[in-house]
């Protein structure tokens, strides 16, 4: 894979010469948003939505499954997209619609829940870290205020 970017791609092209010691650079960086706790905390949800789902029944895959891992990762994509942003506004209007995808996926969840699809014990678990999720996304968006 390595050598097939190195190919075709004129950035790394024009950097042969630094070879091994800007590819090792590239790949230590982390982005902004990688150290928001807001994010992380989205990723470990959609990561725990991604659990719950893997035992939902196969004529679910499109429904539930589909709409809730969506929902999911729909806001840990917002944060990054927002925090990528040069305006505060613009930040706030990502974070925003990533609230707006968190309550999408707790609506999602009752509905798996009330429907059988999952334990009360994945429920409450998943509810409170969408909760939290939340309040962090709340507090950063307050935050961008002052």
């Amino acid at each position: 894979m390595r050598e097939i970017i190195e190919k075709k791609c004129p950035i790394t092209q024009g950097i042969k010469s630094r070879g091994f010691i800007f590819r090792k650079k590239m790949e230590n960086r982390q982005f902004g948003f990688e150290k928001l706790s807001v994010w992380i905390k989205a990723k470990q949800v959609t990561l725990l939505v991604y659990e719950c789902t893997k035992h939902f029944p196969n004529n679910e895959k499109f429904g539930l499954v589909s709409q809730m891992r969506r929902s999911a990762v729909s806001v840990c994509s917002n944060i990054a997209e927002g925090s990528g942003r040069s305006s505060k506004k613009d930040n706030q209007h990502f974070l925003t619609i990533a609230y707006s995808s968190l309550m999408e996926l707790i609506n999602q969840l009752i509905i798996a829940y009330e429907t059988g699809l999952t334990s009360e014990e994945k429920y409450l678990v998943l509810r409170r870290e969408i909760q939290i999720t939340g309040f962090l996304i709340h507090k950063l968006h307050q935050s961008l205020n002052n």
